[in-house]
């Protein structure tokens, strides 16, 4: 399989990372041991929304154009803040300690942090791809 191949694969599953975070995480639902601001869930949609759009378009249209490999750039930057995004809120899950601290909050979606780490962790590695093909204009 080749790296392009590779690449269009990540991007969609990229897409479904930011799209299913945004549905966990809405009105303060989301499972966890803390609570985390709406700022930093904001930042990742938005950012996602902006790398994404960034990204197939740079994905889709002709490499020779002037400006492609700008949008490509700009779109790996918005790639980068949605995972340091994503890792941060995956904060909500460090163990409470003391007094006062309170136990794991269950949603539907899965028992305890296993599927938020594998999303992120996953866009990570997929960001990392995505930067190596591009500086390596594999794509």
């Amino acid at each position: 399989m080749s790296l392009e191949v590779v690449v269009y694969v990540l991007t969609a599953l990229a897409a479904v990372v930011v799209v299913l975070t945004r549905l966990r995480l809405r009105r303060d639902e989301g499972a966890g041991r803390h609570q985390v601001g709406s700022g930093l869930l904001l930042l990742h949609t938005a950012c996602g929304v902006l790398a994404l759009a960034g990204w197939v378009t740079f994905l889709v249209t002709d490499e020779d154009l002037s400006w492609n490999g700008l949008v490509g750039i700009v779109a790996l930057g918005f790639w980068w803040l949605t995972v340091l995004a994503g890792l941060l809120l995956l904060l909500r899950w460090l163990p409470s300690r003391g007094r006062h601290a309170s136990g794991a909050v269950e949603d539907s979606w899965s028992d305890g942090p296993g599927l938020s780490v594998l999303a992120h962790v996953g866009l990570l590695v997929g960001v990392l791809v995505f930067t190596y093909a591009y500086l390596t204009s594999a794509v």
